[in-house]
């Protein structure tokens, strides 16, 4: 009979390999079927993730988010490993951490020593200094409010909301690209308030079945931060996991520029 430090550490062995097989499983679907194995240094790399808490479904927006990218080079040409989406599944959870508030992540820190972590930091880095312009976004939001409603996932109830928010975001569109200083400033607070609005009517309109299954899945997306987390500190990253579940339930664009 193994000890229990034994019987902990297969414990999170085992719990790696679960992970590297949900992502392995999620790829196969994003590459239209075709198996791509995530082992040798694939493995690791996931294991990585893992190890370093990164939640599943951060991962796999990640994922989303390089084949977004590759598909508007084109048609595709070969299947898609892996390691191809190292830094946007870095740059997502760069992201995530900080609008949970959750910044010193084990494993997560650059040594300084030139080493593999520091590469992909730096990759993370860079690929957030190529974000979309002012006048893209508002554009890009637009589309995804339109998308939204002609898919039904919003009711009846949001018709007067989006359509005047998207009444605020047509005229700022045509001025975002000539606004500098603290103009730009105003319309991006702008924005961040419009934001704010849309989500809250959208997080009223939750049902008590969804509105639990959010709070358990934020939980369980926090569980491996939850140890060094104060409670302040604990329940704004619930309610900012919240957000994002309820943005996704609803098919809502994130309207603030940051």
């Amino acid at each position: 009979m193994g000890t229990e430090p034994d019987l902990v550490i297969a414990e999170f062995r085992l719990r790696i390999a679960d992970y590297c097989r949900e992502i392995e499983t999620y790829l196969c679907r994003k590459n239209d079927g075709h198996l791509i194995r995530v082992v040798g240094p694939s493995f690791e790399l996931v294991s990585g993730w893992a190890e370093r808490g990164v939640p599943l479904k951060v991962t796999c927006k990640g994922i989303d988010r390089y084949f977004e990218r590759y598909y508007r080079k084109g048609p595709r040409r070969r299947p898609v490993k892996i390691d191809f989406c190292e830094a946007d599944v870095l740059d997502v959870f760069d992201e995530w951490r900080r609008a949970t508030g959750i910044v010193n992540v084990a494993g997560s820190q650059s040594s300084g020593d030139g080493s593999a972590e520091d590469d992909r930091s730096a990759e993370s880095l860079a690929l957030r200094s190529r974000r979309t312009s002012l006048p893209a976004h508002i554009e890009r939001v637009l589309l995804r409010l339109t998308s939204a409603r002609a898919s039904g996932a919003l009711g009846v109830p949001f018709d007067a909301l989006v359509d005047r928010v998207s009444a605020e975001l047509d005229a700022a569109r045509g001025r975002a690209g000539g606004v500098r200083g603290e103009a730009r400033q105003a319309l991006i607070e702008r924005l961040s308030a419009l934001d704010t609005e849309l989500l809250q009517q959208a997080r009223a309109a939750v049902d008590d079945a969804a509105r639990v299954s959010f709070a358990r899945e934020a939980d369980e997306e926090l569980s491996g931060f939850r140890a060094g987390m104060t409670a302040e500190a604990f329940a704004r990253a619930r309610d900012s996991v919240i957000d994002r579940l309820v943005r996704e339930h609803y098919g809502l664009p994130a309207i603030s520029f940051a």
